[in-house]
Order: structure tokens, then C-alpha cells, then sequence
């Protein structure tokens, strides 16, 4: 006997919730079991061109859904939670709000709700984003199951074992693209200021980072075994590392991680209505 498809109603049509539907389909799950919702009629264009149905209405897309995916910006969560007068417990409600608990999912929802919370990053665009995910005691065995398959769907995925968490890895990989382009972004300009057009600083510095996120994804060795590997004693490699760590780089990257996990805890106060 085959196991049903889920129906997903995704609440918000913005990048995120484009890169999960768009996932999906690729994927095989069937447009028919897909919905989404947003008050902006511009903005559910593209999917009703893929066969999703699109709804101005939040009550109206929830109805009979399995899953709910929360796509809102966070400074909105509240107010679009507490309209939802149609949710029930027994549904799945996916939250990719960022900075949004579960105490406050569960004050706007249902006391015994089941909720997943999610962080994903931007990658997830593109499909290979990492997302990981926590999940109340009101969750089941299907719900954690539907919960994955849905993010799996724009990349890779992890459990976390407490909600506490997903404030580290709001720092790590939540906000870590920007660590990575900010590194870009200086190669690039020092390669310019060496005397090369920045056409050939841009192709040589992307190409780099992405050929060494292949090695240290697909190698056995851990990121510091590589970086010994290619830096021989007395080079040009172990030249740029000195200075870099004359300057106390892993020092500051340390402190901006700290910085981000600390923001992320403010932001859950911030954005969830004094609910702790």
C-alpha cells in the first residue's frame, strides 16, 4: 500500500518558500499537493504557472493541509500565526522565521501544536543549502519525517538535539554565506591591488573557494589537515597564513560567531511578543 502524499500549504511566497516549492517539484512531489499563500497577487504568479494553487487567504490554503511552512518575515510571524484560526494541532507547522521559538509558535497557535522550527541558509536557492531543525513533543515520528523531506528538498539537513541550538547555528551556517562573501569579496580587491583586472581576481577567487568547499566536503581529512596539507614550510602559502594569524583571524572569526548566537537569542525576545 503506498503511503498518501502530504499536502503543504506554504504561508509566504518569497525566496525561500520559491526555493522549497521549486525543490519539491524537482523532486517529484505532485503540484496538485502543493499550495501557497501571500497577500501579494505579483508574488504567486510564478507558482500558479507551475500548477500550484495560489491563495490570498491564509484559513483558505490551510485547509486540510498536513503540513504548514511559516515563510514570513519574523517582524510578521505573530500576527500572521494568531490569524490563523483555521490550524490544527495535528497539523505540522514548519517555521523558517527566523528568531521565532517554540513558545511563542505555540502562544499564538495551540499549546499542544506540533512544531518544527527550521534554519536554513540562502544557499537553499540554489539547492544546496544546510538546514537544521528541532522539533516539539507534540511532533511525530511522520511529522519529523515530512518535516526533513521538505528541506531536504533545497539541500542538506541535520537534527538538532535542543532548541538552544539553533541560536549557534543561526551563527554557523545560518549567517555563515556572508563570512564566506565578505572573504570573497577582500581576495577580489587584493587581487586587484596586485594588478590584476578584477574580471580575472573574481574568476580565480570564486573558482578557488569553490574547488576548496568540494575538498574539505568530500575529503576524509578535516579542514586543518588540508590547509597543513598545501602549506609547505618557508612558502608563499604559509607567507599569507602567518600574517593572517599574526592578526588574530581565528580570534575575530570566534568573536563574530559569539556576536551572531548572541543576536540571534535578542532577535527570539525581540520578534516574539514577550513570550520567553
Amino acid at each position: 500500500m503506498s503511503t498518501p502524499v502530504p499536502t503543504l500549504t506554504f504561508i509566504g511566497a518569497g525566496n525561500m518558500a520559491g526555493s522549497l516549492i521549486h525543490g519539491l517539484l524537482r523532486d517529484g512531489h505532485p503540484a496538485d499537493h502543493l499550495r501557497v499563500a501571500d497577500p501579494i497577487a505579483a508574488q504567486l504568479e510564478p507558482f500558479g504557472a507551475q500548477g500550484v494553487a495560489t491563495f490570498a487567504d491564509n484559513n483558505a490554503a490551510i485547509e486540510g493541509a498536513d503540513v504548514i511552512v511559516l515563510a514570513v518575515k519574523p517582524q510578521i510571524a505573530q500576527t500572521v500565526v494568531s490569524a490563523l484560526t483555521d490550524l490544527s494541532p495535528q497539523q505540522l507547522l514548519l517555521s523558517i522565521a527566523a528568531g521565532i521559538n517554540l513558545a511563542s509558535l505555540s502562544a499564538w497557535s495551540s499549546a499542544s501544536q506540533a512544531i518544527v522550527r527550521c534554519m536554513p541558509n540562502t544557499p537553499a536557492l540554489l539547492g544546496v543549502g544546510m538546514s537544521a531543525l528541532y522539533a516539539n513533543t507534540h511532533c511525530t515520528a511522520d511529522h519529523r519525517t515530512s518535516a526533513e523531506q521538505i528541506l531536504n528538498a533545497a539541500g542538506d539537513t541535520l537534527w538538532v538535539p535542543d532548541e538552544g541550538a539553533l541560536d549557534a547555528v543561526t551563527a554557523v551556517s545560518g549567517s555563515g554565506p556572508a563570512y564566506f562573501f565578505l572573504l570573497m569579496e577582500a581576495m577580489i580587491q587584493a587581487g586587484v591591488d596586485l594588478g590584476l583586472d578584477r574580471a580575472i581576481a573574481t574568476r580565480l577567487t570564486l573558482q578557488t573557494a569553490y574547488g576548496s568547499a568540494l575538498m574539505a566536503r568530500d575529503s576524509s581529512d578535516d579542514p586543518a589537515q588540508l590547509r597543513q596539507n598545501v602549506t609547505s614550510p618557508g612558502g608563499t602559502t604559509a607567507a599569507a597564513l602567518q600574517v593572517m594569524l599574526d592578526n588574530n583571524l581565528p580570534a575575530t572569526i570566534s568573536a563574530a560567531l559569539h556576536a551572531a548566537n548572541s543576536r540571534a537569542a535578542e532577535l527570539a525576545e525581540e520578534f516574539g511578543g514577550g513570550v520567553a
